[in-house]
């Protein structure tokens, strides 16, 4: 099947170009050029499908309560809507029978045809209780060796990302876990700056949400905020929606860590049951009057960091697909518009409304 779009602006993840073509085959981009371009019949934006490491769940349906294959292509579809191809769905803290019926979820997603799963985000249980954040502290314990060994093994080509805090997971766990190819992110950790550091220098190079439920800077204990700000190479995820982070703050850590940077949803959904209750109030969630989570979209990131932080489009963009892709380190799955590559786009209006995604 040949598609051939005239686009006013397109973004590739690397550069604007106006008034262009884009030749698709069969889902593959064979060409981007100015001929042939239509200017009545020109999209306003074309930018890169975003993607999203981070979410929980939609429609009413988490999927630590319901883990099942039609809980995750709803959250596909939650995701679509809001400009993403891709996404991670995610449990928080959850009983270990909880997170193999998870992974079976996404196994019987993946089987039965279902498109832009990364894998499982795994938000503990191995965290530390003391920043656990709306998490139960009941299930967050330090794992044994033999047990986080079953979870992995039960869990191949199903888990994309696990996030621990490592001051309470051992040295031997965290190795075990990078050595089939999941990628680790630091989260929900009181790890002193020298800890923490120490841990981005031997391999974790990902933080989970950036201010949110680790320790934080100060001007005599930097902390892990601080150990994420000074560190060279390590990346970190951030929750845009001015309720997780201040915008203010946002704009600081920025600055300072400048395509280290990336953003995810942290989307939950209303639920009334199980450990993880959500309640809309205003434009968050809480759970039992505690953040519990946002009610974000990818492309309402990009709109926030745009309006709110004053950051550049692009930049935005790239925050929300770019970024996330290197942390993933997909071998499809780039989070940019490349001729030969898979054709996933999102086609948007000036206010940054979606128009309609192409997915391949």
């Amino acid at each position: 099947m040949h598609i051939s779009l005239s686009v006013q602006k397109l973004f590739t993840g690397k550069d604007w170009m106006k008034e262009v073509v884009i030749e698709i085959e069969n889902g593959i981009i064979k060409n981007i050029s100015t001929e042939g371009y239509d200017a009545n019949n020109a999209m306003p934006i074309v930018i890169p499908a975003l993607i999203d490491l981070q979410i929980y769940g939609a429609e009413n349906k988490l999927l630590s309560e319901f883990p099942d294959a039609d809980t995750i292509e709803k959250t596909y579809r939650y995701c679509l809507a809001g400009g993403a191809a891709y996404f991670q769905p995610t449990i928080a803290s959850q009983s270990n029978e909880i997170i193999i019926q998870a992974i079976d979820a996404v196994r019987d997603y993946k089987a039965s045809g279902g498109k832009g799963c990364m894998g499982l985000h795994i938000e503990g249980p191995w965290i530390n209780v003391e920043k656990k954040g709306a998490h139960q502290a009941e299930i967050i314990h330090s794992p044994s060796y033999e047990e986080v060994k079953a979870i992995i093994e039960y869990g191949k080509n199903c888990i994309g990302m696990i996030t621990i805090a490592p001051e309470v997971v051992d040295q031997k766990i965290i190795d075990l876990i990078q050595e089939n190819n999941i990628v680790i992110s630091a989260g929900h950790t009181n790890a002193s700056y020298e800890l923490a550091t120490r841990f981005l220098n031997k391999g974790i190079t990902v933080g989970t949400h950036l201010y949110n439920a680790m320790s934080s800077l100060q001007h005599r204990a930097p902390g892990m905020v601080g150990a994420m700000f000074n560190h060279s190479t390590a990346m970190c995820s951030l929750v845009p929606d001015g309720y997780h982070v201040d915008f203010a703050a946002i704009k600081i850590a920025k600055k300072i860590m400048g395509d280290r940077l990336f953003c995810i949803t942290d989307a939950v959904t209303s639920a009334s049951t199980g450990i993880y209750q959500h309640t809309l109030v205003d434009d968050k969630y809480e759970s039992h009057g505690v953040l519990s989570g946002s009610a974000l979209t990818q492309l309402k990131s990009v709109k926030n960091l745009v309006d709110k932080v004053g950051i550049e489009l692009g930049e935005a963009i790239r925050m929300c697909s770019v970024y996330p892709a290197k942390v993933m380190n997909h071998d499809t799955i780039k989070g940019s518009i490349e001729i030969g590559e898979k054709a996933d786009l999102a086609c948007i209006s000036e206010d940054l409304t979606l128009i309609k995604m192409m997915i391949a």
